[in-house]
């Protein structure tokens, strides 16, 4: 069974346009090397409430749900606090993840305050994400992985939970190429192959607003079936006068 993911992006500065995510960017590659896909993202505000409501909604339909952002030190860092809620645990100062904060800012030769140690809270019963960057952990609770916003730290949290993660199945991806094609014209095409063919999806992505070619996508369980698909839109291609490049993007 092909295993889902879901990621929310949390934090008034992403909305307003002050940070830019780069987290679901690297999750999506990041899952799809394990066969896992990235169904939906969603992007919500330093609020409770809203942070409460999409984690729900989305725990429920996808196999895995990964948060980013607002698991700081600051008055403003609150996902803990609405995760907790949503899942209807109490907030509790995880012991092992004070000792890791303490650990951390004493080797830093810094004083462990209790806005630092605010980093150690989770919901009870979470297990802790080793975070080697910045000392404080993240946390997995159920089927939810909440993570730091800071892509760096994202990034190592994610090395962490490599063996928490079930792999699906994984998908033979290949593409091709055809410089100056427009888009528009190849879509008769395209829509052809893809209904004579089960177990493909195509995927069809103008270059620079289809002033420059387009590139068409052939993925698949199937390795066989994704090269079939391709060679098929490649054949279309040259028969519009446009010889495609071909490229070989097989997950390993």
């Amino acid at each position: 069974m092909q295993k889902t993911a879901a990621i929310l992006a949390i934090g008034d500065e992403i909305l307003s346009g002050r940070t830019r995510d780069a987290n679901m960017h690297y999750l999506a590659g990041w899952l799809t090397e394990r066969g896992v896909d990235l169904m939906e993202a969603r992007v919500v505000p330093d609020n409770a409430q809203m942070i409460g409501e999409a984690l729900n909604a989305l725990r429920e339909r996808y196999d895995y749900v990964f948060t980013c952002g607002g698991i700081g030190p600051t008055h403003d860092d609150i996902t803990i606090d609405a995760i907790a809620a949503a899942l209807g645990r109490p907030v509790i100062e995880h012991p092992r993840a004070a000792a890791m904060v303490r650990a951390y800012y004493k080797g830093k030769g810094d004083e462990v305050t209790p806005a630092r140690l605010r980093m150690a809270r989770t919901p009870d019963g979470a297990e802790l994400i080793e975070n080697p960057v910045s000392g404080a952990p993240g946390v997995r609770i159920e089927n939810v992985f909440v993570m730091a916003g800071v892509p760096k730290i994202f990034q190592a949290m994610l090395n962490a939970i490599e063996g928490e993660i079930e792999h699906g199945v994984r998908l033979y991806s290949f593409a091709a190429t055809a410089r100056n094609l427009p888009e528009s014209t190849l879509s008769d095409q395209l829509r052809d192959i893809q209904a004579a063919l089960k177990d493909v999806t195509l995927g069809s992505y103008p270059i620079e607003g289809d002033e420059k070619g387009v590139t068409v996508v052939a993925r698949s369980p199937d390795a066989d079936t994704a090269k079939k698909a391709i060679n098929a839109v490649a054949a279309a291609m040259r028969a519009l006068g446009f010889e495609p490049e071909m490229e070989d993007r097989k997950k390993k």
